[in-house]
């Protein structure tokens, strides 16, 4: 039995060691790089050009007359579209753009407007930018587009930058630089199989990835008990001794050594990167809180006649002397507010929450302010808890609420890397089938958070395992960084001499050659061992 375990492990490496060693690298990659280049939402805000709120001529509720959508839209923004101020109304997947100073629709732009759109993003002249194709399909930087056919377009740039405009919003969606992608091409994408043919084929990509997970974690696991199998400790045991405890020689028990210290973080590594996948479904199989929940908990416009039209002086009031970049209507306990992003002051400072320097982060107002639209006067105020809990038991009279507790801090359930996540929050556990917790925001009275019980078992499962996010290090950084990278190289090491042998077993029965006397067969050195013992 013993001999066909090592036979199985042997080639089962050889086929996965290479996979192993991008998972490692580009692992310690993801640590800085994260996913795939995008547009950050910091960086739209800044290229964003003010609302001329002289130019808008049309309330919101007229602009949505002029729209015709067959469903009340989920969010309403006015902004710059094209140098004209527009309401943008987004439904599901979908959104319609009206200009407010005419009540024209916007209607899908050519290369020669989405060659002007991406110049003013860039801020270059047009003859800087070079028009590549149209795309009616993801490519490998666009594998999340949803804002249907866009244009691509290339910058004379130092940073090599490449942009995407959607052809319906009139839009950057998509930015990438020569940095940026090459991050990627050692992070992301071979961490995930990010590769544009595979994953834009959804159920081809995930049983590939689910297979490729499962096989490792049958060769980590089968490591690990070889390993523990052939180590043969002599009593008294002894220090000075230890080097004969251990088979092998050369590189092969360098493998066989590394294998033993970082076995078990390589094989809780792939387990918990098979369990993102959710197989079999098993942490959606818990109910969810349908309608009811998020109805008392949204921030939809709903009826736009609440929404009065604001002249160009009553903005400039509300912006505080600075450019208003975007307005967002929305409903916060049923009254209207408009929620106003300008430019960021520069001069305003950074509110630290949690561990200082890596959780200071902007201040709520720092470049947004929710306005009322009945008072015109900023809500810098949070809701009362009982406030947010009489909503609950409204949306839920089922489930009771066996606790309720406002963190100042992030919990285990409930936390954000950057610190950019909200708080204070309201957490609310109620005692319903699946012991859900809520999380909810007492500023905007926005729910924003939902776990239930096999949520919070994935989480110890996946990012406890897989990011080994535990409070004790993750907030101290660089201290879980240095870990991090410490048990990534190690697994990386193990893969690598793994590989390495793998390729000359494979060369060297290509080639006919037979194993060197000093480097003797796995199989044989563990049948000698079993058998010295055996008569001992």
């Amino acid at each position: 039995m013993r001999k066909y375990l090592i036979l199985f492990h042997r080639y089962l490496g050889i086929a996965l060691s290479l996979i192993f060693v991008s998972w490692f690298a580009s692992g310690i990659a993801m640590l800085y790089a994260r996913g795939m280049p995008r547009l950050t939402s910091d960086l739209r805000l800044e290229r964003l050009a003010p609302v001329d709120m002289s130019a808008v001529r049309l309330s919101a509720a007229e602009a949505l007359e002029r729209a015709e959508l067959f469903d009340d839209p989920s969010r309403v923004t006015l902004l710059t579209v094209m140098n004209r101020p527009a309401y943008r109304f987004a439904a599901g997947r979908e959104s319609t753009t009206v200009f407010a100073d005419t009540g024209d629709l916007l209607v899908d732009i050519d290369a020669a407007q989405a060659q002007t759109v991406a110049a003013a993003f860039v801020r270059l002249p047009a003859n800087r930018l070079h028009y590549v194709a149209r795309l009616t399909s993801p490519d490998q930087w666009s594998l999340t587009m949803r804002q249907g056919p866009m244009h691509k377009f290339t910058v004379d740039d130092d940073a090599g930058t490449e942009l995407y405009v959607s052809e319906r919003t009139a839009e950057v969606t998509v930015v990438t630089t020569r940095g940026s992608r090459a991050l990627a091409w050692v992070g992301a994408i071979p961490h995930f199989f990010y590769f544009a043919p595979l994953r834009l084929n959804q159920p081809l990509w995930r049983q590939v990835v689910l297979w490729t997970a499962g096989l490792g974690i049958a060769l980590s696991l089968l490591g690990i008990v070889l390993g523990v199998m052939q180590l043969r400790i002599t009593r008294p045991f002894s220090l000075r001794r230890i080097g004969s405890y251990l088979p092998y020689s050369g590189w092969m028990r360098w493998h066989y050594v590394s294998g033993l210290v970082f076995g078990v973080f390589a094989l809780t590594f792939v387990f918990s990167g098979w369990l993102s996948m959710e197989p079999f479904g098993w942490a959606t199989s818990a109910g969810r809180f349908g309608g009811g929940l998020r109805e008392a908990f949204t921030s939809n416009a709903g009826g736009l006649d609440a929404f009065p039209s604001l002249n160009a002086g009553a903005w400039q009031a509300i912006s505080g002397g600075r450019a208003i970049k975007e307005v967002e209507y929305v409903r916060i306990q049923e009254q209207p507010f408009f929620v106003v992003r300008r430019d960021p002051d520069p001069t305003a400072g950074t509110e630290v929450r949690g561990h200082e320097p890596y959780f200071a982060v902007r201040s709520r107002d720092a470049a947004q302010t929710v306005v009322s639209a009945t008072t015109f006067q900023a809500h810098d105020r949070d809701f009362p808890a009982e406030a947010l809990l009489a909503r609950v038991r409204s949306a839920v009279p089922d489930a009771a609420i066996t606790n309720s507790e406002m963190l100042a801090t992030y919990d285990s359930y409930y936390y954000s890397r950057d610190g950019l996540a909200p708080l204070p929050v309201l957490r609310v556990k109620l005692d319903d089938p699946d012991r859900t917790w809520l999380y909810i925001d007492p500023r905007m009275s926005q729910l924003v958070g939902r776990v239930h019980r096999l949520d919070r078992v994935e989480r110890w499962l996946y990012n406890g395992l897989h990011s080994l996010d535990f409070s004790f290090w993750y907030y101290q950084r660089p201290l879980w960084d240095v870990g991090m990278i410490l048990l990534s190289l190690g697994g990386l090491t193990t893969s690598a001499i793994g590989l390495f042998l793998g390729l000359k077993r494979v060369v060297r029965n290509l080639g006919g050659i037979a194993a060197p006397a000093h480097e003797p067969d796995p199989v044989f050195w563990s049948e000698k061992i079993h058998r010295t013992v055996e008569r001992r």
